[in-house]
């Protein structure tokens, strides 16, 4: 059994315990991180001090590996509307806060985009373009605060668009992020809906996978667990959004 297939049965075992009230389901990992919650500009509150959960997820997979630049992670949840895309905005803004590297958060979910609801910013270019235009990659992309932090948002989506994720072109402006930013987090679809997350993570440096506490089923996540080791991807941790804890 490999190890990270360990570290998700932990994860799932935990998940199926009745929770003590000293563990009770909270926010405290990612805050205001709530499956229903709807992501608006004016709810974000990026305090840096207060998800110490969410620092020791950045510090270990970012911080850790100073010397690696252009370190690139997909955040992909198990199933939909486990909060992939909070935990992703969270921890973003929290190594851009942390760190004075280039951040930049890039919009891979073409199925459900929102990321520049989120931040309150246009959505008039971004990665969908930049896969079928010329130009440098940083035009595509919104400068965010602190101004360490860019968002490339997905963009003039279509229901074409997903099959850009397989393009040769992705390659090279994966290339292109690398070169320009010290740290790019991706935000994908769901793991057990769409093959997006599994095709981003073949061309990144590893996945975080993203589970609800109170609706993630163990079934589930094994076959997600399986799809990403099937095609060598390395999965870096686990979140577990409803619970105050994250597994190495």
């Amino acid at each position: 059994m490999s190890k990270n297939l360990e570290r998700m049965q932990e994860t799932l075992r935990e998940m199926e315990r009745d929770p003590s009230p000293a563990e009770e389901p909270n926010d405290t990992l990612f805050p205001a991180l709530q499956v229903e919650r709807n992501l608006q500009a004016d709810s974000l509150d990026f305090d840096p001090a207060a998800p110490e959960e969410c620092l020791r997820l950045v510090q270990r997979i970012f911080l850790g590996h100073p010397a690696n630049s252009g370190r690139v992670i997909v955040f992909a949840g198990i199933d939909p509307r486990t909060g992939c895309t909070r935990v992703c905005v969270d921890a973003a803004c929290t190594l851009a806060a942390n760190h004075s590297g280039s951040v930049c958060l890039v919009e891979a979910n073409f199925r459900t985009p929102s990321l520049p609801h989120t931040f309150g910013v246009p959505n008039h270019r971004g990665l969908v373009d930049s896969l079928t235009r010329e130009g440098n990659i940083r035009t595509y992309a919104n400068q965010l605060q602190p101004p360490n932090l860019w968002l490339l948002s997905a963009g003039a989506v279509t229901s074409a668009s997903s099959a850009l994720l397989n393009s040769e072109c992705l390659k090279l402006r994966l290339h292109e992020l690398r070169r320009e930013f010290d740290y790019i987090l991706v935000d994908a679809p769901a793991l057990n809906l769409y093959p997006d997350a599994v095709t981003m993570g073949r061309i990144a440096d590893g996945v975080v996978v993203v589970l609800q506490a109170d609706s993630t089923r163990r079934e589930s996540a094994l076959k997600a667990l399986e799809s990403l080791r099937a095609a060598n991807i390395e999965v870096l941790g686990a979140v577990l959004s409803g619970f105050s804890r994250e597994y190495n």
